[in-house]
């Protein structure tokens, strides 16, 4: 075969979607950094504004670098994202775009302006603002992050359970009708609250392998000493929080997408106080189990609330949808949704269950003899988080498939018609391209703003601060 004709063949509906979710993936690396360490900078200045206590100012100023680094490269590639609805996904453009559009103008025009322009101010501000005032700026900014993923989580969580809208049949779109419908919408108000504590386990992950960089080397012992307990403590408080919100989002996702709890634990057939499988091997099909460890009930209890309730299986829904939608497969790829589920979740355990014994090592009484392991072990484990919520993200995108909005429009009818597989393979070339390059700017910002710690220029400031405060 041909070159050419071999490209010709290639699908652009595949690579569309191979595009957007190596794009969001990488996107979403930045997301929860954001979202966690923003709030965590602006504990970190406002314990400084009530204690005056010099460390506390410089872990703010060296957190917020992090933060502004993070910040910087997630929004360029947050803009990449969008444009890709209207190159690869023009046929969902128009379908869904009247309600769509609503929330994430509503994210640009409100909360992504109010959040650059307070993170403006607090950057520029720290020597001509009052103490208070710059410190009303960062929680401003606070305010305007956390808008901002709210505001895109109802826009995802609108493509999970369609509300507040009407089809027009004459244009062939759905068109908005209730806005606070869609804003209020059952899975953003569950969604994002598990988004939130998770985003702040990462970032407490991430101030933990900061300072046990320092510790190993027995750099700013005093301020990382603060830090790696603070960040240890922000772990364990992010995956108590992600534990309980995820329950919550369970339940949700029961109420309005039932295919996809069923896929998390390929069930073929609807139980009454379905066990949970902590590891199942058995046909591709579900019509033999050879092998499987299981907790009896906690499926039910998980989907309901209830340890006795009936939880409704793959075949039966398969039924249903065929007689709601037509013909087709309505179920999702079961090993990814099956083995994604069970990833998100112990991966989130193995980061509580680290913070939990780094919490015991570093007591003040220990600290000065924890072993070098420890602190390299802190290190590589700040990863484990993202893992953990970009495995999660993957569960919930695929576990919607076929549709690209629930029991509205599917996937495959949503490509830009007017594309082929070498327009999108070209672009997705060259958008990874661009991203590793964008990866290697980040990693060494990133890496020289830990590795400097807490630089002469902070002090300096901090005593400069001080001075004009007092």
């Amino acid at each position: 075969m041909h070159s050419t004709q071999l490209f010709s063949d290639l699908s652009a509906l595949d690579l569309s979607r191979w595009q957007f979710g190596i794009t969001t993936v990488y996107h979403f690396l930045f997301v929860p950094l954001t979202i966690g360490l923003v709030l965590l900078t602006a504990i970190m200045q406002t314990v400084w504004y009530r204690t005056s206590n010099e460390k506390w100012l410089q872990l703010t100023k060296l957190f917020g670098r992090i933060f502004l680094i993070n910040f910087a490269i997630g929004v360029v590639t947050g803009i990449v994202q969008e444009f890709q609805f209207g190159m690869n996904w023009s046929a969902y453009s128009r379908f869904v775009g009247d309600i769509f559009g609503a929330p994430l103008a509503m994210e640009g025009l409100i909360a992504f302006f109010f959040e650059s322009t307070f993170i403006g101010l607090w950057i520029f501000g720290w020597d001509r603002l009052s103490k208070k005032l710059h410190l009303a700026t960062i929680w401003m900014t606070v305010l305007g992050v956390w808008l901002s993923a709210y505001f895109i989580l109802a826009a995802n969580s609108w493509m999970q359970h369609p509300v507040g809208y009407t089809i027009n049949h004459m244009k062939n779109r759905a068109e908005l009708t209730d806005i606070m419908a869609v804003v209020t919408n059952i899975v953003a108000l569950n969604q994002f609250p598990h988004t939130v504590t998770a985003s702040i386990m990462f970032a407490g992950a991430i101030m933990v392998g900061v300072a046990a960089y320092h510790l190993k080397r027995s750099q700013h012992v005093e301020q990382m000493r603060t830090a790696v307990r603070m960040g240890l403590w922000s772990v364990i408080a992010g995956g108590v929080g992600t534990v309980l919100s995820g329950d919550t989002l369970g339940k949700a996702m029961v109420q309005t997408q039932p295919m996809k709890m069923a896929a998390a634990e390929a069930l073929y057939n609807t139980a009454k106080g379905a066990s949970f499988s902590i590891f199942t091997w058995g046909t591709p099909d579900g019509s033999s189990e050879l092998f499987s460890v299981r907790i009896p009930n906690l499926l039910s209890w998980l989907s309901t609330g209830d340890f006795n309730s009936t939880v409704e299986g793959l075949n039966q829904l398969q039924s249903q949808y065929v007689s709601l939608y037509g013909p087709g497969n309505y179920m999702p790829v079961l090993w990814i949704t099956y083995w994604a589920f069970r990833w998100m979740i112990g991966l989130g355990a193995l980061s509580v269950l680290v913070a939990v014994v780094g919490l015991f090592l570093t007591k003040k009484k220990n600290i000065d003899r924890v072993p070098k392991w420890a602190w390299t072990a802190a290190i590589w484990s700040a990863p484990v988080p993202i893992l953990a919520i970009s495995i999660g993200w993957m569960f919930t995108e695929m576990g919607r498939q076929p549709w690209i909005v629930f029991s509205l429009l599917k996937t495959k009818d949503a490509v830009s018609p007017g594309i082929n597989g070498v327009d999108v393979l070209i672009s997705l070339i060259v958008f990874t391209l661009v991203y590793g390059v964008l990866a290697v700017i980040e990693m060494r910002l990133l890496l020289k703003a830990i590795r400097s710690g807490i630089t002469k220029d902070d002090e300096k400031a901090d005593a400069e601060e001080l001075a004009v405060a007092y």
